[in-house]
């Protein structure tokens, strides 16, 4: 039995990562196809950086990213602090409201966003609706992360720290920030990089010319499959890895003691 469970996860292994392998070996290869191999070579990277239309689309994907993780970082961090550190009405509400956007599939979530971006707002279709959609999303995973930092968090050092004079933000500062710092950096990067990799509701909520890599990526497959596509969808995945590494470093980073 041991035996075939263990057979059973390497197959479910190599049927997820050899097609993502063969993705990454086929960038290299110098010609045209994606199924025969000729020589190993960078001239799809080198024609990538010279494609306008994907600096363009890498321009507004970083954009979004960023703008996005910075608004969730700051909401979501407030929200863990609020529900871990105190006790009011609707609490237990807030937490499942904010859980929300994890649990609906992309395709709700986009077309729910959408629907009221055209009926309820009429609110133009461009960059910011792209960033305030993600924020959507990205607030529930930042706020998980901030709060399994806030877990065990001993309360005692800001009541030393207001004790010995510190102001309310003083202590938040110089105490309560650097001790959930590396929750708050995980979160982020988390947050980016889902940004960064989001397809279905960054397809709805896009206007027209605001092309991000992801959608950029469907578009071109319409036109057939090229190594250039590879060489994007390695760099996507290189990314993603750094990012996913870093937010795991920084979860699991012990803070000295003050």
């Amino acid at each position: 039995m041991k035996r075939l469970l263990e057979t059973n996860i390497i197959l479910v292994f190599l049927f997820l990562y050899i097609p993502i392998f063969v993705v990454i070996v086929f960038s290299f290869n110098s010609g045209n196809q994606i199924s025969v191999w000729e020589e190993f070579s960078f001239a799809w990277y080198g024609k990538l950086f010279k494609n306008p239309n994907v600096w363009r689309a890498c321009k507004n994907s970083l954009i979004i990213a960023g703008v996005a993780t910075f608004i969730s970082t700051i909401i979501g961090t407030a929200a863990a602090l609020a529900i871990e550190k105190y006790r009011f009405r609707f609490r237990d509400s807030l937490i499942k409201t904010l859980f929300l956007p994890m649990i609906i599939p992309d395709i709700v979530l986009a077309i729910a966003v959408l629907t009221f971006y055209r009926t309820v707002v009429d609110y133009p279709l461009g960059l910011t609706s792209v960033i305030f959609a993600h924020v959507v999303f990205n607030i529930a995973y930042v706020t998980i992360v901030v709060r399994a930092r806030l877990e065990g968090y001993d309360a005692t050092v800001e009541e030393a720290a207001l004790d010995l004079g510190a102001n309310e933000w003083q202590t938040f500062w110089r105490v309560t920030f650097p001790l959930i710092a590396p929750g708050i950096i995980g979160g982020a990067l988390l947050a980016f990089t889902l940004s960064i990799d989001d397809f279905v509701i960054t397809f709805f909520t896009a206007g027209v010319g605001y092309t991000t890599l992801s959608v950029h990526i469907y578009s071109s497959i319409k036109f057939g499959i090229t190594p250039e596509l590879n060489a994007i969808s390695t760099m996507l995945l290189v990314n993603s890895i750094v990012l996913i590494l870093l937010f795991l470093w920084f979860r699991g980073r012990k803070t000295e003691s003050i």
